[in-house]
């Protein structure tokens, strides 16, 4: 079973495959080198793939430098990424752990391979020169959502812990569905039972409480800040004028209807401009798409009268369970399936939550998590410069307005749908497969090639990148 704690996790834009991934991926290398760090004179860094076609935009080169200085995603300061990373630009000096100063030369020593290897498109080598002479390396895939595998890992997926037994595990949502009624329990409980198999109830309560706080905060903080985005595509901020604008018309939450969608709006545009600044977000299940949940969430607070934080709470777990028969059936990577595994997984997983927490049964989330997922499909991942702005922030404020009327439309039903969520998914996989590459987070098709500089009539490229976090 896929864990909430693994889906939602607590991080920095601007993504959780490019940036959240290689930062994990940096620090496991520093845990495996172990013993052998006084030891290191020189480290390498080659990044493959989607992690190099739009690294720079993704602030993929700074996330794995951040990394190997010790930093993790869910603590880092975003607000000093500059100051950590002044001594490597300027001084040429990189202090491994924050603990063992080594020579570093960014232009020399991270180099950028658009070649995908065969394992996964996104890959990145940290080889360690030892002073003996020796080499010390390892290769980790990306793989969406902030989730890291090496080699080994990711040719055996089978769990091989045959002590860890879940109480009611599924693979596929006829078999949630079939475990639900077996048992006479909702997705919310199957899945709170599952998760305290793995640890104490007050443990995934509180971790559920940080992840919905975590989401406010960032909603607050992305209403707040106005000023152009970092990158180079001169990407306006819009959240902070449109807050102003909706509440001094409409109050804080208006009354309903049209009005409603405002603010929904909102809630998306200011979480992802907040990840593309490279500000503390929650994966959702990945950065690109990490504004759809806490939008449809700020909704239910905001508009729905029977709100709670239980409710909340409920909706996250629904929310999960959804997203992890996502990534084990199909994925959630946009370098792997393009954004229908990202805004399309989000878009279901958030259709499902707000169903539950308006009263739906198992087969109407489930038909309402179908909805999102099915209308969502062939979406194309194709950031313009490889940044996380454009079309990705107004994607999530569509998916956002889009899951909560797929929710409504399985509400207006008794959940008995023609495409099951499973064939939905497995339909996905097989889009994703037969997707061109150029349009799987390559920045090389779609709007990214078809968007004009209109000083010098070129492509616009991107600029001056050398930190992702340092405008948030």
């Amino acid at each position: 079973m896929i864990s909430v704690f693994e889906l939602f996790k607590i991080g920095i834009g601007p993504s959780s495959s490019h940036t959240v991934g290689p930062m994990v991926a940096a620090n496991r290398f520093l845990a495996e080198l172990a013993d052998n760090l006084p030891k290191v004179q020189q480290i390498t860094i080659q990044l493959y793939g989607s992690l190099s076609s739009t690294g720079k935009g993704h602030a993929t080169d700074t996330a794995v430098l951040l990394g190997l200085l010790g930093h993790q995603p869910s603590s880092i300061d975003t607000t000093k990424t500059d100051k950590y990373l002044t001594p490597i630009y300027q001084d040429g000096q990189l202090a491994l752990n924050g603990v063992h100063t080594i020579s570093f030369d960014a232009q020399n020593h991270l180099l950028w391979d658009d070649t995908a290897l065969p394992t996964h498109p996104n890959a990145l080598q940290l080889t360690a020169t030892l002073n003996d002479g020796s080499q010390f390396a390892r290769t980790y895939y990306s793989i969406g959502g902030g989730f890291i595998k090496d080699e080994q890992e990711i040719q055996n997926t089978a769990n091989t812990d045959e002590s860890l037994q879940f109480p009611y595990d599924f693979d596929s949502a006829d078999e949630l569905s079939a475990q639900c009624q077996t048992h006479q329990l909702n997705i919310a409980t199957l899945m709170m039972a599952n998760e305290t198999a793995l640890r104490d109830e007050t443990v995934v309560t509180d971790y559920l409480n940080d992840v919905w706080n975590t989401m406010q905060a960032c909603v607050a903080q992305g209403c707040k800040v106005d000023g152009i985005l970092p990158g180079g595509l001169n990407v306006k901020r819009r959240a902070k004028a449109l807050y102003e604008q909706l509440s001094k018309e409409y109050g804080y939450s208006g009354n309903g209807g049209l009005l409603a969608m405002d603010w929904v709006n909102l809630y998306a545009l200011a979480v992802n401009e907040e990840n593309a600044a490279g500000g503390r977000v929650v994966t959702a299940p990945t950065n690109g798409a990490a504004g759809i949940i806490p939008a449809v969430l700020h909704y239910y607070r905001g508009f729905i009268p029977s709100f709670s934080h239980q409710g909340v709470r409920e909706f996250l777990l629904v929310a999960g369970a959804i997203g992890a028969l996502i990534k084990q059936n199909a994925s959630i990577s946009g370098a792997e399936v393009g954004c229908q595994g990202e805004v399309g997984s989000a878009c279901a997983m958030a259709a499902a939550g707000l169903a539950h927490v308006l009263g739906g049964s198992v087969a109407q989330c489930l038909n309402a998590a179908e909805i999102g997922l099915e209308h969502n499909l062939g979406l194309t991942c194709d950031p313009i410069a490889g940044l996380v702005q454009v079309p990705c922030i107004e994607r999530n404020a569509m998916a956002s307005v889009k899951a909560i009327n797929a929710a409504r439309l399985a509400l207006r039903g008794d959940g008995s749908h023609h495409v099951s969520l499973d064939e939905a998914i497995a339909t996905m996989k097989e889009t994703g497969i037969d997707m061109m590459d150029k349009y799987k987070e390559t920045a090389k098709g779609g709007l990214a090639v078809h968007v004009i500089d209109a000083t010098n009539n070129n492509r616009i490229d991107v600029v001056n990148i050398k930190s992702g976090f340092s405008q948030c």
